[in-house]
């Protein structure tokens, strides 16, 4: 470990050293804690984790399209062209015929 020096508003440190005794750790345990704590939220979540939730959703929905793998740029370009409006199927996407 390397040593490091933190100043603190005095009540922070007061808290943290009631705390500290309440929990029988050292204060600098409970920052060690604290640190380890913030720097996992703010990673986010995992690669792995990222991976897990997109395998998951992946067929999940339906969109009523049946052409959306060879259409998909224009249908995605479509939709920025309607501000992203929601895009009701035609009649001739429902039944998957070439279009």
């Amino acid at each position: 470990m390397v040593k490091t020096q933190v100043q603190l508003p005095e009540d922070d440190l007061a808290a943290l050293r009631r705390l500290a005794a309440e929990q029988g750790v050292s204060v600098s345990e409970l920052v060690r804690r604290g640190v380890k704590q913030f720097l996992a939220s703010s990673r986010g979540p995992s690669r792995e984790e990222l991976w897990r939730r997109a395998r998951a959703a992946a067929g999940k929905y339906r969109s009523g399209l049946h052409d959306i793998g060879r259409r998909h740029d224009e249908y995605l370009a479509e939709a920025y062209s309607e501000g992203l409006r929601s895009r009701k199927p035609k009649a001739s996407d429902r039944h998957g015929s070439a279009g």
